[in-house]
């Protein structure tokens, strides 16, 4: 009886397992055969680039130069510097801000002539024109610029 039991059993295990089929009736995954091109491998996505420092225009990095220059005291190289055809160009900010800058180094070079005529010029570009607070009163460049506003003002 014990043999027949356990003939029994296995008869049924082998019976259960039949009934689900075979588990693969194809291959999961073919192998490529030469017509049929194996999918491109999935690149990971690379992230953006930084973004590039912005441009600086030349006027910018004349105006930036001589200034750079005015400040280290070197008031020859910087007349030469904003005086360049860039800035001469340039938008109107830029323009005024490099002759305010020629006009205080022909200032402090004892050139006062000079100084005067580049602040009359800083009239002509525009009639509103003025120094900042920290600017005004100083003994070097005040008299040829107060001459200057008096000289664009009788011309108008």
């Amino acid at each position: 009886m014990k043999n027949k039991s356990f003939l029994i059993a296995a008869a049924l295990l082998l019976a259960g397992c039949e009934s689900f089929g075979p588990l693969h009736d194809k291959p999961a995954h073919a192998p490529a055969t030469a017509k049929e091109a194996a999918p491109p491998p999935v690149k990971k996505a690379l992230p953006p680039p930084p973004p590039a420092e912005p441009e600086v225009p030349d006027a910018r990095k004349a105006l930036g130069a001589g200034i750079e220059m005015y400040k280290a005291g070197n008031f020859n190289g910087a007349i030469k510097q904003l005086s360049a055809p860039e800035l001469a160009n340039a938008d109107k900010p830029l323009q005024l801000e490099a002759i305010k800058y020629t006009a205080f180094s022909y200032c402090v070079t004892n050139r006062a002539t000079q100084c005067r005529q580049q602040f009359v010029k800083a009239f002509k570009l525009d009639k509103s024109f003025d120094l900042s607070p920290g600017e005004k009163g100083h003994p070097l460049w005040t008299p040829s610029f107060e001459r200057a506003r008096k000289e664009a003002a009788k011309k108008k």
